[in-house]
Formats: structure tokens, sequence, C-alpha cells
């Protein structure tokens, strides 16, 4: 039996710059990983049986580590059957990535688990077929992104710690993206722009998670009593940098909703894991 941390990640800021004829949206984006993380269990089986525990509430179709291991049956030198076991820490619906990073884990572990024999690009291609944002967690290196996502600079960041709200509420993804209002030509910028004054990059979701849903905004006027609080992904969660005049433990104990304290990560701890 083999466990595996699998990480979260925040969007520093998130701009969409276009869309495509297919209706797909051009975004910009930086993915900074933190250390909050799932853990997930992988078995192997004398039966062919994919059998995975501890997501009871997403029917297995419908499941990424589920499609992960089909996406790979073609490729595999040495098929069996898996147990997959799964410690959720990373809220679902949060806009933090739990589900692709989830999803990128099985494609590491399964990809040595059944001698496959692909390298990391070719990983990355099969997880973009899971979701935009399952290639990021495949490399496992923060990034600037571009296209629809998957186009990534893979950058160093400061090391930060965060504080994460996760409202009591879940965002419809469909939603966000159907709004009139919301902003799609944001014009492209440069990861040295960020640099130089991140504080004019901001989330184009913001605004408009904040008046549907009372909870975001109920979150980010918290937050911002003591930073800048911004939306992560197309939400729920909200968080800002945690600076050295700020008391950590009376903005966590005072929060109106689920709040963790998070540290920034160089690079995914999957990145040190080679399965024997």
């Amino acid at each position: 039996m083999i466990r595996i941390p699998s990480p979260a990640k925040l969007n520093l800021f998130l701009h969409i710059t276009g869309r495509r004829e297919n209706g797909y949206h051009e975004l910009q984006s930086i993915f900074q990983l933190i250390d909050l993380c799932d853990w997930m269990e992988f078995e192997r089986l004398d039966s062919a049986e994919i059998q995975i525990d501890g997501l009871n509430s997403v029917e297995l179709e419908q499941n990424l580590i589920y499609k992960a291991t089909q996406i790979l049956k073609p490729f595999a030198q040495t098929l069996s059957g898996l147990k997959i076991r799964i410690e959720k820490n990373i809220p679902m619906g949060a806009g933090l990535g739990g589900g692709s990073s989830n999803a990128a884990t099985t494609l590491r572990i399964v990809n040595q688990l059944w001698n496959c024999g692909l390298n990391i690009e070719q990983l990355a291609d099969l997880g973009l077929k899971l979701g935009a944002d399952v290639p990021i967690f495949v490399y496992g290196k923060n990034a600037w992104a571009e296209g629809i996502g998957e186009h990534l600079t893979f950058i160093d960041l400061d090391q930060k710690q965060y504080i994460v709200l996760k409202p009591d509420c879940f965002i419809s993804t469909q939603l966000l993206f159907s709004q009139k209002a919301l902003t799609r030509d944001t014009k492209t910028t440069k990861f040295c722009a960020y640099q130089i004054k991140p504080s004019d990059f901001g989330n184009a979701f913001e605004p408009l998670a904040r008046s549907l849903y009372p909870e975001v905004d109920e979150a980010m006027q918290y937050l911002d009593q003591f930073g800048v609080a911004k939306l992560t992904g197309t939400g729920a969660c909200v968080f800002t940098e945690l600076t050295e005049d700020m008391n950590l433990d009376e903005i966590l104990k005072d929060s109106p909703c689920k709040a963790y304290s998070v540290k920034s990560l160089k690079e995914s701890p999957l990145n040190h894991i080679q399965v024997k």
C-alpha cells in the first residue's frame, strides 16, 4: 500500500482575456501550490476491479480518479485492479483544485504501478482531457498559466503563508461563466508586471461571486479587515497573505466560516516520491 499527499492550489490572480470559437475562455493566472493536502492510498488488487473509497458522494464513472485510471489502461504493461482510498482535507467545489489534484496524483502513481512508461509531458497531455487544472498538478510546479490553463511557464515564487476561508456555499462555475457582466476582455500581461505590482491583479469572477453568493461577500469583508482578500479560481474559497502584524489565532477563531492556515510550496511533494 502506498500513501501519497495530493496538494491544493491558489490562483493568485485570474484574468479572462478572450473567448475561443468553441466557447472556451482564454485566461491568465498564477498557480501557487499550498500545503493543504488530501491523502491518497493505492493498493493493488488480485481482481481487475477499480475501487475508490472516501468519495461516496460522487458516482464512480464521474469520479476524476476513476477517469484517470481508465485513460491509462491502453498504456498499461502490468494491468491490475486497484483500491484507492482518499482522505479529503481539501474542501470540494472550493476553487482549490482538489479534484484535479487527485486526478493528477492518480495519473502519476498508476503510471508507475501499471508500468505505462509515459513521461511527464504525456501524462500532462492526458490530464488536460480530464480538466484544465490537471496538468499543473501533474507537473507539480508553480506556474504562470495561459490559454485555457494548459500553457504553463514554471516560475519561482516567494514562500508565503496564507489564511484561507471556505464560505458555506457551493459555487456553480457554469453560472458564473454564463453571466453577461463577466469581464472577458482583460488585456494580456506578463509575469514581470505582476512581480512589480501584484495588487493590480485581481480575479474576474470576484464581483460576480460576491453579488451572487452572500457567504463569499461576508468572508471577503472579514478578511479585508486584515489584508487584501482574494477569490481563488471561481471560488468559493477566499484568501489573504499572512503578515507579521496579523494575529493568526484570533483571525482563525473569529472567522465566520471554516478557516485554514496554509503555507506555499516550492513544488509538489509528489515530485519526490518514487513507487517501487
